[in-house]
């Protein structure tokens, strides 16, 4: 069955913008007025995991919150059509970025690849960034402490292992709405989560998500990461707030340490009670601790 909005209105009440990306179309939310919030995702969630932060943020802000291609509202094209690539989804950002014409800097708050694709565009723009929230995510290389654990290994590296737990079974997805919180989701906000994901070709984006993690020179996505790595001291004079759920296997205290190191001055809250999806486990505390920082 196909995703229909409708199901989840009183979940995720906001009005689509798209932006034209060739063929494709990119959906965005541009919710309120005010300076400018714009908020990046992760894989596999899309925009409908900011809903919280978008309602608590659009009374004083103008909040942003693109759905990268394949994933959330956006179309969703077939390998052909689209490159499934970090710097393909950084270029997608910075279009966007672009067309609204924002006046004024940015605020970015990026979760799990939305660091990689958030931070990608804010290194090369570092003049228009005032502050960055950063949410159990990475901007630079895996810590050399840290190995990606052997079941997005076997994703990532093994066909067509891969193929047929993402896209066959949606793995990926539905697992994660119980893996990666310490407290149950209700089934509608499970279902909210991974509605757009309801079918072989809606799953091609969280595939190749995993398959573009980039480990080692040549691999599609390295000199892009190599490139926002070296980029991050450019932004070590802009306030950084860190929310981070110590409860995730990927994005863990190895991770914390490298951003805790590279940033010294952020201001750092670890939620002992929250996973991967700290915005789920953790929204009555963080949410109001984002809004204070970012105001």
């Amino acid at each position: 069955m196909a995703f229909k909005r409708e199901d989840y209105r009183d979940l995720y009440p906001f009005k689509s913008n798209y932006l034209d990306r060739g063929e494709n179309r990119y959906h965005y939310l541009d919710e309120g007025k005010g300076d400018a919030v714009v908020l990046v995702h992760g894989n596999p969630t899309w925009s409908f995991y900011f809903r919280h932060l978008v309602q608590a943020l659009r009374g004083s802000n103008r909040v942003i919150v693109p759905d990268h291609m394949g994933c959330g509202l956006s179309d969703k094209p077939s390998d052909k059509d689209y490159a499934y690539t970090l710097e393909q989804r950084v270029s997608d950002l910075e279009a966007l970025i672009d067309s609204l014409k924002i006046k004024g800097k940015i605020t970015l708050v990026v979760h799990d690849w939305g660091g990689m694709i958030g931070l990608g565009w804010a290194t090369r723009h570092p003049e228009l960034i005032e502050r960055l929230v950063i949410l159990n995510t990475s901007g630079f290389r895996m810590p050399k402490s840290k190995r990606l654990p052997f079941t997005l290994r076997m994703v990532r590296d093994v066909r067509p292992f891969g193929a047929l737990a993402v896209r066959g079974l949606n793995a990926f997805a539905g697992l994660a709405t119980r893996m990666a919180v310490k407290h149950p989701l209700s089934p509608r906000v499970r279902a909210g989560l991974t509605a757009p994901y309801d079918s072989w070709q809606n799953r091609i984006a969280t595939l190749r998500f995993v398959q573009d993690i980039p480990l080692n020179p040549g691999d599609a996505s390295y000199d892009t990461v190599l490139a926002v790595e070296e980029g991050l001291k450019q932004l070590q004079h802009v306030p950084m707030f860190i929310g981070w759920g110590r409860h995730d296997f990927v994005f863990d205290d190895h991770f914390l340490a490298e951003w805790q190191e590279r940033f010294p001055k952020a201001q750092v809250k670890v939620f002992e009670d929250a996973g991967h999806y700290v915005l789920e486990d953790a929204a009555d505390r963080l949410i109001p601790m984002i809004r204070e920082f970012i105001a």
